[in-house]
């Protein structure tokens, strides 16, 4: 198979690698707009512009991911040596089919012949650099997850999913204390028709959608207003950040929490007993490729988990309505488990300590942004606040070693006409190795 990018100037844009291999190419998969910007040719001469005659010209069906195996398994296998084309929009493997298509198929039986992608030339007109650039994608994906990147000053592209897109990046920003910032809408890069509009993003909000190509990328300067809020990446947010009814790990005691936790991209968290899913939401917070999975029993917390997932910019978080450890065999095997709830449950940190001792050869445990975790990092981290809880820790150290540490905070508040210290509860930190450290007896 041979995938081809293809901008929105469609064929006379193309490279003279990839006019040749679709001069000879019988079956073609693309969408209807690239597919129609394709000629044919009347002759059988391969040095002639166009399609063979009778090539056969294959729109892709939507939904498109559950039918591919489908279509692969009909046309690519048994075809000959790039007998099969398919069009990609821009860059093949920058947020293109072509990232599939590897996958699916290895890298050995898919040929790529790339073509610019629409962040290189929306660069190019805006004279930004493209490393410094932050690229979204909500292609099929939550616009929810361009809060993540909010920050003052910050220059952001985003690759729309159509004419809509515009108007909802305006209304997110809006919401998110950034209505001040410019928003550029690029349509159609590359073709004779290109167009460039430009207006805040309070403008945007309300604006016409009928009047923005369905091709296009959304160019943002983010500017904070004077009463906005910025959120950062680095872990301790201040627990107002969250919907929470109480069950929530302050917000000192989640920062020291995220450190032992240590996450790295593409490794997946189990956040057992999630509560407000603080933990498991500033896990993936720290990285675009990092996975987490919140378990908790009570319906209504697990729904404020998804509304805080979506508001603080990682609506991918897995929520998992059920009870540990009973719920915790069907998950995929973690690098990290954080356990804040329901540490003196019986069978808890059995499961947990299994889980982490499990052997893993599972693609789907696998993402886009990088492998596994090795299995000699796999961590356990559990905290504790009342005097059972913390007697299953003492018992746990007892016999598995690791680190047992007593957190303590305490905050100034007015005593009468002066300021005293008021603390908190004392949390019991328990943080163990299982590869390195004795099994359980």
């Amino acid at each position: 198979m041979t995938v081809v990018g293809i901008g929105a100037d469609g064929w006379a844009g193309l490279s003279p690698e990839a006019r040749g291999v679709l001069r000879v190419a019988p079956v073609v998969f693309g969408s209807r707009r690239q597919l129609a910007d394709l000629p044919v040719r009347t002759s059988t001469s391969v040095t002639d512009d166009g399609l063979p005659p009778g090539a056969r010209r294959i729109e892709w069906p939507s939904p498109l991911l559950p039918a591919l195996p489908g279509l692969l398994a009909e046309h690519v296998e048994g075809a000959a040596p790039g007998g099969v084309c398919v069009l990609a929009s821009g860059d093949p493997m920058y947020y293109g089919i072509g990232v599939t298509l590897v996958r699916l198929l290895g890298a050995a039986r898919v040929r790529v012949v790339a073509h610019p992608s629409s962040v290189s030339l929306a660069c190019a007109r805006l004279g930004w650099a493209s490393q410094d650039v932050d690229v979204v994608s909500v292609v099929g994906r939550a616009l929810d997850q361009l809060r993540l990147v909010l920050a003052p000053g910050r220059r952001m592209l985003v690759l729309s999913a159509d004419r809509s897109t515009p108007a909802a990046v305006a209304a997110l920003l809006v919401d998110s204390g950034y209505g001040a910032s410019a928003l550029t809408v690029l349509s159609r890069l590359g073709a004779s028709d290109e167009d460039r509009q430009v207006a805040g993003a309070r403008h945007w909000a309300s604006a016409d959608s009928a009047a923005v190509a369905d091709l296009n990328i959304i160019a943002v300067e983010a500017v904070l207003e004077p009463d906005g809020r910025y959120l950062p990446r680095v872990p301790g947010l201040p627990d107002d950040a969250f919907e929470h009814d109480g069950q929530i790990t302050k917000w000192e005691i989640r920062a020291l929490t995220l450190a032992r936790l240590a996450p790295a991209p593409g490794e997946l968290l189990w956040d057992v007993g999630a509560g407000s899913g603080s933990v498991a939401i500033e896990w993936l917070r720290t990285h675009a490729h990092a996975r987490a999975i919140a378990i908790e029993p009570r319906p209504e917390r697990a729904e404020r988990i998804r509304r805080n997932a979506a508001r603080l910019g990682v609506p991918h978080l897995r929520v998992v309505d059920g009870r540990a450890p009973r719920d915790l065999a069907a998950l995929p095997t973690p690098d990290a488990i954080f356990v804040g709830g329901g540490v003196s449950a019986p069978g808890v940190l059995e499961a947990c300590w299994t889980a982490l001792h499990a052997d893993n050869n599972e693609d789907h445990d696998r993402d886009e942004g990088g492998g596994r975790g090795r299995r000699d990092r796999r961590r356990l981290v559990v905290n504790a606040v009342t005097l059972e809880s913390e007697t299953v820790l003492a018992q746990w150290y007892a016999r598995c070693g690791g680190e047992l540490v007593r957190l303590a905070v305490s905050r100034a508040s007015p005593v009468g006409g002066f300021t005293g210290w008021r603390p908190a509860m004392p949390v019991t930190q328990w943080t163990v190795w299982p590869a390195a450290h004795r099994p359980v007896s």
